[in-house]
């Protein structure tokens, strides 16, 4: 199968679901009389009205940003802590409890504490992203490192292979996989979370501009905002396959050409 054939093909079986869906919602919701469920066509219909480009400015570029610098750090902060605490074999039985204790506490529930904290500003914006989205990073990147080959932790203690590029050449490739997978895992909670935390003490962002959607009754406005968020979702989504492409490049050329030996 040629290159073009298999891209078309690709595409076709990750539209296919969506637009049927859609097709579906445009036709079961047709001459829909109920004011909580308008009619797909009047949802599509308010978009333009809606989300113009002064709105965008306003409301969806504040939220990329808080949701950029809570992932980033999160991401940062989930690998750093995962290496020295995967590594660490005491220091891993010293943390372990209050990692448990900690994971267990779902992440909403300290929103109001960092309101109190900090207030209403952007830092305990990111800061709630960054409580929910480190988790799936943090607990990934131990059980990556602590999953390395034996045979090559030996073979670069035999070579004293030690410091920098230790950590560069062989722990963060042997335990990239499992970094990844955090990686992705915490950018569906980061947007979850910008949401949580716009909803209460802010004058932008798409969750505040949902709710305020939602109070002022102006329905089909409000599903053209869940509607962006998903769109936003489903591209952040595409723009991580293919980051996860490039810097998982080798492992998946490895697990090719074992396939095909087999």
């Amino acid at each position: 199968m040629t290159k073009l054939p298999r891209l078309l093909r690709r595409a076709a079986l990750a539209l296919g679901l969506p637009v049927v869906l859609l097709v579906t919602w445009w036709f079961a919701s047709a001459g829909s009389q109920d004011f909580y469920q308008p009619p797909l066509e009047t949802i599509f219909r308010v978009f333009p009205d809606t989300w113009t480009a002064a709105r965008l400015r306003s409301d969806v570029l504040p939220s990329l940003l808080r949701l950029f610098a809570g992932y980033g750090l999160a991401v940062a902060l989930g690998i750093a802590l995962g290496v020295a605490i995967g590594g660490n074999r005491t220091l891993r039985a010293l943390t372990e409890p209050v990692l448990e204790f900690l994971r267990a506490i779902p992440p909403p529930v300290l929103v109001p504490v960092l309101i109190l904290v900090s207030g209403f500003s952007d830092r305990t914006k990111i800061l709630v992203i960054v409580l929910g989205a480190v988790w799936p990073v943090l607990l990934n990147t131990v059980e990556g490192v602590r999953g390395a080959d034996e045979v090559l932790v030996d073979t670069c203690r035999t070579y004293r292979v030690r410091g920098w590029l230790r950590l560069r050449t062989f722990v963060l490739r042997a335990a990239s996989p499992q970094i990844m997978v955090g990686a992705r895992q915490a950018l569906s909670i980061s947007i979850i979370m910008m949401v949580i935390g716009e909803l209460l003490g802010t004058t932008n962002g798409l969750g505040y501009t949902v709710i305020e959607f939602q109070r002022g009754f102006q329905i089909p406005e409000m599903w053209s905002g869940v509607f962006i968020l998903g769109l936003l979702g489903v591209a952040l989504s595409v723009l991580f396959r293919l980051v996860e492409r490039q810097v998982l490049r080798w492992y998946h050329g490895a697990r090719a050409a074992e396939r095909a030996g087999h």
